[in-house]
């Protein structure tokens, strides 16, 4: 029997720690958003309290963000026991195991051409170049998202349906189609120690949508900021609950 943890500040429950695994977002979740991806910090104790999930849930805890996975080590360091980057393109599925990459089409150089001279228009536009795909950032800029948006929708007519435009936070982001976040949380949870556990997915964005709906369909639980958790300072304050909870 599934034994739950609660607080009358939530309005839902999750299972308890081992019979759960964790798959988190990392921006807008577990951190703060900031300005600028390198200004990113994370919080005094959040590692800690990680490392105690872990521990607690027998390694089943993941990150799974749009951000590469080197990225996410550079800040989290070998504190998950996966990680999926890039919205699910690229899976580590333990540490120090490859990174396995889904099968892509090839971005066209062109537009990657063309999305150079349109931030060279807009100050204080960014366009950051992922594997497979590219994210126009206007969170300095916010009058220049429009254009950025017609733009990138000139694109996608003729990407055939290969590639797609994805919301973000302050950015249009260009993705392969078929591979998102709920991907990677299917994919994470055929294979020990995720494997028989009920997911608990905690996002922040409308790239997270998938990973909540994957998490829901899995019989587990999908969770997000705002929704669920005002701020990720609440949603760190209640990890820390969490752990303290079970001993």
């Amino acid at each position: 029997m599934v034994r739950t943890i609660s607080n009358n500040e939530f309005r839902f429950q999750v299972p308890a720690l081992d019979e759960a695994a964790f798959l988190f977002d990392f921006d807008g979740t577990l951190v703060d958003i900031a300005p600028t991806p390198e200004a990113v910090v994370v919080p005094d104790g959040l590692a800690d309290t990680l490392r105690q999930l872990r521990d607690k849930c027998g390694d089943a805890l993941a990150v799974i963000s749009g951000r590469p996975i080197d990225q996410i080590d550079h800040f989290l360091g070998d504190i998950p026991f996966a990680v999926a980057g890039e919205h699910g393109i690229a899976i580590r599925h333990r540490p120090g195991g490859p990174i396995e990459r889904a099968a892509l089409p090839t971005l066209p150089q062109q537009w990657l051409i063309e999305a150079r001279a349109l931030v060279e228009m807009y100050p204080g536009t960014r366009l950051e170049h992922k594997q497979a795909g590219f994210v126009l950032h206007y969170r300095a800029a916010p009058e220049a998202g429009a254009a950025l948006k017609k733009a990138a929708e000139g694109w996608m007519h003729e990407a055939d349906g290969a590639f797609h435009l994805q919301a973000a936070k302050m950015a249009w982001e260009i993705r392969p189609t078929g591979v998102d976040k709920g991907y990677a949380v299917s994919l994470l949870m055929q294979a020990a120690p995720f494997e028989g556990r009920k997911p608990i997915f905690v996002g922040d964005d409308v790239t997270d949508e998938d990973g909540i709906a994957a998490a829901k369909r899995l019989k587990g639980v999908g969770l997000r900021i705002p929704t669920d958790f005002p701020t990720p300072a609440v949603f760190r304050s209640w990890l820390s609950m969490l752990v303290g909870q079970e001993r």
